[in-house]
C-alpha cells in the first residue's frame, strides 16, 4: 500500500493508482474549486481532457489528479481557483 496525505488527512492507495482514483476510493468527490464562484470540482472525464480534477501535489499546482500517479509520502491538497496565485505580480 501507498500512503499520502490529502488536505492533512492520511489516505492509502494501491501502488500505481492515480491521485484521482485514490481520492475517489477514499470517499472524496471534489478537490478543486472554480476560479469564478468557487464551485466544487473533482473527477469528471478521468482521462485528462477536461482539467476538472486539478490538485496541488508536493507544492506543484495544476496537476491532473486522473493522470498523476500517487507516490508514497506525497502531499496532495485541494486547488482553489486556477492555482497560480503565486505567479501574480
Amino acid at each position: 500500500m501507498t500512503t499520502f496525505s490529502f488536505d492533512g488527512e492520511e489516505v492509502t492507495a494501491e501502488p500505481g493508482q492515480s491521485v484521482g482514483a485514490a481520492l475517489l476510493a477514499a470517499g472524496y468527490r471534489s478537490w478543486r474549486t472554480t476560479r469564478h464562484g468557487g464551485a466544487p470540482r473533482g473527477l469528471f472525464c478521468g482521462i485528462g481532457v477536461c482539467f476538472d480534477c486539478l490538485v496541488v501535489v508536493n507544492g506543484r499546482p495544476g496537476l491532473r489528479a486522473c493522470l498523476t500517479e500517487v507516490r508514497d509520502g506525497d502531499v496532495v491538497s485541494s486547488q482553489e481557483g486556477a492555482g497560480r496565485d503565486h505567479l501574480a505580480c
